[in-house]
């Protein structure tokens, strides 16, 4: 699978400027899903009055999500989490409430996350980027969007349900592992797409532990690089069951666990880092570079290819970080099947037999 990436949905420009984008991409099938859902009530036209900014997007209230009452299709069990942004219940549905356009999963468990809108100050963007995104991701390792409801001031996505959660931008909370074995990823607020021509990001994003030095440093144009170092550091947290870069104050301190683990960066072999917006070099000690044993012995476990690639995942340089596709072709994982590298994006490595056995 290609974890590192950053996603921002096809989209369309009408020819006047002022118009909204559109996601024009059709909605391809939804893994393990037996129909999807039409989700054309949320292509929008803006009035040509209404406020944009970065930000926000201003949207009438009537006119333009249909209203639907999404209590009496679903009935909450619990209660998964709670954030600033939204609040995600597992639910199940009910099948004698008919519906014009829920995705055909009568009487399943699902997950709604249901986000607070005040419509005085717009629609998050993050909540129409997340819609925009996961109605165009079809993978068998990203979570499935199955429908979307608006009901007075509420923004609700119906997600399915993953039975376990590993539970503790790419970090360990948007990752979800049921009780089969399969992984998925979730949470796409924060998401843009790689293939995109970008301007520069801000680089408030990712939580500080998975946040890569470059990012800490100031730099504000990235790629899927920033996902490869999130997925080191996740990948030595599997391995030790502790955050490898646990900061506890601000992004100075983050940088010296990250150097003290890694070293200082080398301006031969990264020039870049000196046009950097925060690099000051002379604020740390002369850090060399720690073998990952002596970091935490759990990752001796390794043994030889698997610190090879953690160190590949954590290189200080972006542009010296290995891709995704180059990890999947690491000795690391030699052990799998040949196979596993020609599946369709839809189909679940579980599916091959040889790993079905590992399951057993």
């Amino acid at each position: 699978m290609q974890l590192g990436f950053l996603f921002r949905p096809s989209r369309s420009r009408s020819n006047n400027n002022k118009e909204p984008l559109v996601v024009s991409r059709p909605m391809p099938s939804c893994p393990n899903s037996s129909t999807v859902a039409d989700f054309s009530h949320l292509r929008r036209r803006r009035p040509r009055s209404a406020h944009y900014d970065p930000n926000t997007i201003t949207l009438s209230e009537k006119q333009e999500f249909p209203e639907q009452d999404v209590n009496e299709t679903y009935e909450r069990l619990e209660k998964l989490g709670e954030g600033s942004y939204a609040t995600v219940y597992k639910c199940k549905s009910n099948p004698t409430i008919p519906s014009t356009h829920i995705c055909r999963i009568d009487g399943s468990i699902v997950a709604l996350k249901e986000i607070k809108l005040q419509f005085q100050e717009g629609l998050p963007f993050t909540a129409i980027r997340e819609a925009s995104l996961l109605r165009t991701l079809r993978h068998a390792n990203i979570v499935c969007l199955h429908d979307i409801f608006h009901q007075h001031n509420q923004l609700t996505f119906v997600f399915e349900y993953m039975k376990m959660d590993l539970s503790k931008d790419l970090k360990p909370q948007n990752l979800l592992l049921d009780d089969t074995g399969v992984l998925k990823l979730a949470d796409f607020g924060l998401a843009r797409a790689k293939s995109v021509p970008s301007r520069t990001y801000s680089h408030e994003v990712v939580t500080l532990w998975y946040r890569p030095p470059d990012v800490l440093l100031g730099s504000t144009e990235y790629s899927t690089s920033l996902d490869m170092w999130g997925v080191g550091c996740i990948f030595a947290e599997i391995c030790t069951g502790q955050a490898l870069f646990p900061g506890t104050k601000d992004v100075t301190d983050q940088l010296d666990k990250i150097f003290s683990v890694r070293g200082l960066p080398d301006e031969s072999s990264w020039p870049q880092v000196r046009n950097l917006p925060h690099y000051a070099p002379n604020a740390f000690p002369l850090y060399k570079e720690v073998p990952f044993k002596h970091v935490n012995i759990l990752l001796s476990k390794l043994q030889k290819a698997g610190t090879d690639l953690l160190g590949m995942f954590l290189q200080l340089n972006p542009s010296e970080r290995i891709s995704a596709s180059c990890a999947m072709l690491h000795p690391y994982f030699a052990c799998l099947p040949r196979s596993i590298h020609i599946l369709p994006p839809t189909v679940s490595i579980f599916t091959l037999p040889e790993l079905q056995q590992w399951k057993r």
